[in-house]
């Protein structure tokens, strides 16, 4: 029997779900539907279908969250292809497709969305499993959700009929709502899921009858890829060559061999705030919190709060409260928070990018406080991890140690410093922080300067390959 290999899709940027999710730490990497952040989750749900390892297509700026997180939940080794430019699903898979085959095998590819809630994860294998057949007979099967109401946020798959996966018909547009309430009502029409079962032989050949200049532009990448690790880094020239289009344009489509699989299994793409109500517990009054959260009189609400947040006689809302930004909207025009987005880029702020609390593939850093000439950071070391050996223009950095060991170089010396000692760093001086202990290492660093961007970073040495 062919084997089985799961592709996981995690180049989305979330906006929709601003601000929880945001470009630097999109919402696959956030525990949206339960204790697991939605990546960990997605493996979990097909672990149990596979011997092999995830293979995992990323952003280049992800890739130490997406191998973190399934470290965290011991997932066997993963391979990890890094898309250095956004080139949409098509060349993605593509990317996963000729990976899979650089051994000689030829696997089925379960291609995910990682950002996706399942409700009943056995059921979603089982589907799986009754896709296989047709998958391993040369079809490239898509799963088409039942629908459960005339959705106008989603594409439409019309089957065939018949049992099993059936064979398409057509692809449809979002339809308007009197569309949608016809689909709903004929019974043979699917939402489009986003997920795929096919060989990637299967899945290399229609894409090349179709789009031959994408295969030979991505094939490139790969070819040339530098390989770091898990880290697969795609050829950056090679890949921006290729068109950019997502599967269902470039091959499915298009080809004959299309086919549908019914999938019945509490399916949600998460694909907005009032999307996310929808997949979480609620109260007697509807409303689905997280957090310290007080209603009062309010209805059929969703609140996320990272501080206390109270609401008092308001129905159908979205609140959302982070340590830097706050969401009030009206639970059936939260599709607009895009425009919110557009509208901070525009601005050129960090907001939309970035969150006060980023994480580095060393730990992470919590910007608590700044001013004209000066910025107070919260750093947090890992056990063994070490920053790059750097040295900045524009400012001069006191650290300060709360709790565990750090190693200091500073200059030409090197000192060890534990909890309430301190250090001093002139501006101009190369310098380099290191946690040589077993727990984590905590500090205090507040920077003084004229500039204090983090653009103002000259590294000479990183062992994360940012030098």
């Amino acid at each position: 029997m062919t084997q089985l290999q799961p592709v996981l899709l995690s180049g989305g940027s979330g906006t929709r779900l601003w601000p929880l999710s945001r470009e630097a730490y999109p919402k696959q990497f956030l525990p949206l539907g339960g204790r697991d952040t939605m990546v960990q989750a997605t493996w979990r749900r097909v672990e149990p279908l596979t011997s092999l390892p995830p293979l995992v297509v990323a952003n280049e700026d992800h890739r130490f969250l997406v191998a973190e997180q399934l470290r965290q939940i011991k997932a066997p080794q993963p391979r990890i292809l890094l898309e250095p430019v956004a080139r949409n699903t098509a060349p993605a898979i593509a990317a996963a497709a000729l990976c899979a085959l650089e051994d000689g095998a030829d696997p089925l590819l379960l291609v995910l969305p990682s950002d996706h809630v399942i409700s009943n994860p056995q059921a979603f294998r089982d589907a799986v499993e009754q896709a296989i057949p047709a998958a391993e007979a040369g079809a490239l099967v898509t799963f088409g959700v039942v629908p459960s109401s005339p959705e106008t946020g989603f594409g439409y798959i019309q089957a065939g009929g018949g049992q099993g996966a059936q064979p398409v018909l057509r692809f449809v547009e979002k339809p308007d709502a009197q569309t949608a309430a016809r689909y709903l009502a004929e019974g043979s029409y699917f939402w489009n899921s986003g997920m795929f079962l096919f060989k990637a032989s299967r899945y290399v050949e229609e894409l090349q009858k179709f789009n031959p200049q994408m295969v030979a532009a991505v094939r490139t990448s790969l070819e040339k890829a530098k390989r770091d690790g898990d880290f697969i880094r795609l050829d950056k020239e090679a890949f921006t060559a290729s068109p950019s289009d997502s599967i269902d344009y470039a091959v499915m489509e298009k080809t004959a061999d299309a086919k549908v699989l019914p999938l019945d299994v509490g399916w949600n793409d998460v694909g907005s705030w009032s999307a996310l109500w929808e997949v979480t517990d609620k109260d007697a009054n509807g409303n689905a919190c997280a957090g310290d959260v007080i209603t009062i009189d309010t209805h059929n609400s969703y609140v996320y709060a990272e501080s206390l947040v109270a609401l008092v006689g308001l129905d159908d809302v979205v609140v959302v409260e982070t340590d830097d930004a706050i969401l009030v909207a009206r639970k059936d025009r939260v599709q607009e928070v895009k425009k919110v987005v557009a509208q901070l880029k525009h601005d050129e702020r960090s907001q939309a990018v970035l969150h006060r609390k980023v994480y580095r593939p060393w730990g992470a850093y919590d910007s608590i406080d700044m001013g004209a000439r000066f910025q107070v950071k919260r750093i947090t070391v890992n056990p063994g991890a070490t920053l790059s050996l750097q040295m900045h223009h524009h400012r001069a950095e006191h650290w300060i140690v709360v709790s565990g060991t750090a190693e200091v170089t500073r200059g030409e010396e090197v000192i060890l410093l534990t909890e309430n000692q301190s250090t001093y760093i002139p501006l101009g001086v190369t310098h380099r922080l290191k946690n040589p202990g077993r727990l984590p290492l905590e500090l205090i660093e507040v920077q003084s300067g004229s500039y204090l961007g983090e653009d103002d970073i000259v590294r000479f040495q990183d062992q994360y390959g940012r030098s």
